[in-house]
């Protein structure tokens, strides 16, 4: 497993750019062709595509496989390590990182408390297959099918012959040695759950048979590729056995998958993690809040805050199938008591979540004023409008804002209890440096609209004493306060084109190249013209040839000797 370190990229970026736009090009007129939802239906245009990936599963995912193969209360003692973030999604970072000898320990702690906990004497009548004649001897064709049935969903493909008799000679010789037959198969378990074709997704390729010269992923590959974008976790038995018997090659065959995951109730999880990794609440292992200042702040919000801003997506997203767009302003979210405290809001119910709407006058409207995204974005002490006002640019716009030169003179902003004085003016002080002031335009006209709520999101009127000038501006479009800015964002046609490119990008888990650009357009006026709807978005990518399609390395692809057989990775 050494050996298990995945490809390094790097990005170069102009010099002297203060915003530089990622993902696939975005132009005005892409931009404009994506809003048109009166605009024909596209065909699929023909793209390039990237080598098969080798990506490392994510917590959600791991945590998810473990639930979905054997069931939810399976221990896992483990820790996971904090995922890498790649080009603002830990999506892309699964495939460009390496694993550290912590990450071994904890799968090792890991699959060896999950293994014990399945062939116990208390649930080996649930996991195991069949009975051994004897649980002193060695049973193979219990074990066999045991390590078989197992194998197939934790590599999620067939075991090979050479894999399957080397599993069963750890299980025989666990046997041998333990006295046990549950004890053979207990480290044939663990030796398939730390192995690198459960921890790792390893894809695999062969030729398009409908394109010549093409290839594609074959179809084990594709099984999951589709499953971790459609549920975030493991091929069911049902995509298993579509897999095998051909279903996937057939356009109805793969339809009728997509349609049976999409339509069940493993979609939100996929469609949480997405946002969970977009949203960056990651960062929230790191936030921490001033008690002095922010005494209702604690590890119960944190928690809470993020669940709020996830249940208001999937509800109006996958539950309501609502226009994307509308998540910036719409009023209706959730509450529990410790949020309650921080929103100012009364809270019936003790213990759990209850259905809010925030009123015209609490000047909240949409996701942006969610304490997750606010409470981020500041600083332990104070609110920060230059953070947040970067964390929406990149985040929701795909638009990078250069980090600070380190020389910068932070004392003007850093004055926040002066007398008299709001962020706003701060910042203007701070700005007449000339090396600060081109950033600086672009995220303080929008964070400065969200300054009516301090570092922890809660609201205020004033600061030290001085009304709050709430003016701001996006792409032209000049507003007041917070629902002004979620109202900008909701019309900004860099909206829907972000989440698009990043939707896409998690799913394949790399950068998208200029040559996909094409097929990203087609995915946009899709999206348009379906109302801006995330399912129907996710169906388009999963029914398209361009999400399945690979290009091999050179040598496979000119014919040349190579060391790997066709269908390897």
């Amino acid at each position: 497993m050494s050996r298990l370190i995945t490809r390094l990229s790097t990005l170069a970026a102009g010099a002297g750019l203060c915003l530089a736009l990622v993902g696939a090009g975005t132009s005005a007129a892409r931009l404009e062709a994506q809003t048109d939802a009166s605009a024909p239906a596209m065909v699929e245009p023909a793209a390039t595509s990237g080598a098969p990936a080798l990506r490392r599963l994510t917590e959600s995912q791991y945590r998810a496989t473990i639930a979905d193969v054997f069931a939810s209360d399976v221990p896992i003692a483990g820790r996971f390590e904090r995922g890498l973030r790649e080009q603002g999604l830990i999506a892309i970072g699964t495939s460009m990182g390496g694993m550290s000898p912590f990450s071994f320990e904890q799968y090792d702690i890991s699959a060896r408390s999950i293994a014990a906990d399945v062939t116990s004497e208390k649930r080996r009548a649930q996991f195991v297959p069949c009975k051994p004649k004897a649980e002193n001897a060695f049973d193979a064709a219990c074990a066999t099918k045991f390590i078989d049935s197992y194998g197939l969903k934790l590599f999620r493909r067939p075991l090979t012959r050479d894999e399957q008799a080397r599993f069963l000679a750890v299980a025989k010789a666990a046997q041998v040695r333990l006295g046990g037959f549950h004890q053979g198969l207990e480290f044939a378990l663990v030796g398939m759950l730390q192995s690198p074709h459960f921890l790792m997704r390893m894809e695999r390729m062969e030729k398009d048979p409908a394109r010549a010269g093409a290839w594609r992923l074959d179809a084990w590959s594709r099984a999951a590729r589709l499953s971790y974008f459609l549920t975030n976790s493991t091929p069911d038995d049902e995509l298993l056995r579509a897999a095998g018997a051909g279903d996937l090659d057939r356009p109805g065959g793969l339809q009728q998958q997509v349609d049976r995951l999409l339509a069940s109730p493993r979609v939100e999880a996929a469609v949480r993690a997405f946002f969970w990794d977009m949203l960056q609440f990651d960062g929230f292992n790191d936030l921490f809040k001033d008690p002095s200042i922010y005494p209702a702040y604690n590890s119960n919000v944190a928690r809470d805050a993020q669940e709020q801003t996830l249940r208001t997506i999937v509800s109006h997203l996958v539950t309501d199938s609502g226009d994307y767009r509308d998540l910036f302003t719409t009023r209706k979210t959730w509450l529990t008591r410790p949020l309650g405290v921080i929103y100012r809001v009364p809270v019936a119910t003790r213990n759990g979540w209850e259905q809010a709407e925030y009123s015209a006058a609490s000047q909240r409207s949409g996701i942006l004023t969610d304490i997750s995204m606010l409470a981020l974005h500041s600083h332990p002490g104070r609110s920060s409008a230059t953070l947040r006002g970067k964390s929406l640019r990149e985040i929701l716009l795909c638009q990078k804002v250069p980090d600070p030169p380190a020389n910068v003179n932070f004392t003007a902003v850093d004055q926040v209890t002066r007398p008299g004085s709001t962020a706003r003016m701060r910042l203007a002080e701070h700005n007449a440096n000339p090396v600060c002031a081109g950033c600086h335009k672009l995220t303080d006209p929008i964070g400065l609209t969200l300054e009516s709520f301090d570092g922890a999101g809660t609201f205020r009127a004033k600061e030290n004493g001085v009304a709050l000038d709430l003016s701001g501006s996006l792409s032209g479009t000049k507003f007041t306060g917070a629902q002004g800015l979620g109202k900008a964002f909701q019309e900004n046609p860099a909206t829907p084109t972000c989440l698009v490119d990043k939707l896409y990008r998690s799913a394949i888990g790399r950068a998208t190249s200029d040559g996909e650009a094409p097929y990203l357009d087609y995915l946009g006026a899709k999206f348009a013209a379906n109302g801006y709807r995330l399912p129907a978005l996710m169906r388009a990518i999963a029914l398209s040839r361009t999400f399945y399609a690979v290009t091999p390395p050179p040598a496979v692809a000119d014919g040349k000797k190579s060391t790997k057989k066709e269908g390897s990775s």
